[in-house]
């Protein structure tokens, strides 16, 4: 059960991680990003689109919705929600807290913010913590990318685009197209309306 979720037909989703078709699923709308740029394709992610298309109708089943568990050992996490409400469509990414009892909603289904996002430091220390004692995803790989959508950077790190490209890779990706994805996403992430210059992470709050 999760607080303002109540009647929706909650799922484990970490099995279909694993699935032909998920990371495309999940990413390929983030791709494609720059004038100019080739939209993004199932193959940018080693899958193909009969794959895509049969994942897509489990990943967007309005009597199944499927969460996405990612804790992390600080007692932080986040739960990524496949909102497959008819007419109201989206993936939610909420953002838990120690001692809080409701999660923040950062994200919802066009893909922008509700909330703050993280930046990528953030996103990398909670792929890289899990909690082990929590239930959930464990995988760092699977961890960052299903985190990714929360990115709200101006400027990356220099070491992000070879980070990302080796979790794509990890995850299936073809090693020869995996650096033009990493950038491609990383640029249309970047490029979405940002918020002021008095950004905070939201885990820095009180």
């Amino acid at each position: 059960m999760i607080n303002g979720y109540e009647e929706g037909p909650l799922v484990p989703g970490e099995p279909l991680l694993t699935r032909p078709g998920f990371w495309s699923n999940h990413l390929m709308a983030m791709g494609g990003g720059g004038t100019g740029a080739e939209p993004a394709v199932p193959e940018w992610f080693g899958d193909d689109g009969a794959d895509t298309d049969a994942l897509s109708e489990i990943l967007f089943d309005p009597e199944r919705w499927p969460v996405f568990r990612v804790p992390a050992a600080d007692g932080t996490g986040v739960v990524v929600i496949y909102r497959n409400l008819v007419g109201d469509y989206g993936i939610d990414h909420l953002l838990t807290r120690p001692g809080r009892s409701c999660a923040r909603r950062m994200t919802g289904g066009d893909g922008g913010f509700s909330a703050t996002g993280l930046p990528w430091r953030e996103l990398v220390r909670i792929a890289d913590s899990p909690d082990p004692e929590a239930e959930g995803v464990q995988d760092s790989t699977a961890r960052l990318l299903l985190l990714l959508p929360l990115l709200d950077e101006l400027d990356v790190p220099r070491s992000a685009p070879a980070r990302l490209s080796a979790a794509l890779i990890a995850a299936g990706a073809p090693h020869e197209t995996a650096p033009s994805t990493a950038e491609s996403l990383l640029t249309h992430l970047m490029g979405r309306p940002r918020h002021d210059s008095a950004w905070a992470s939201p885990l820095s709050g009180p």
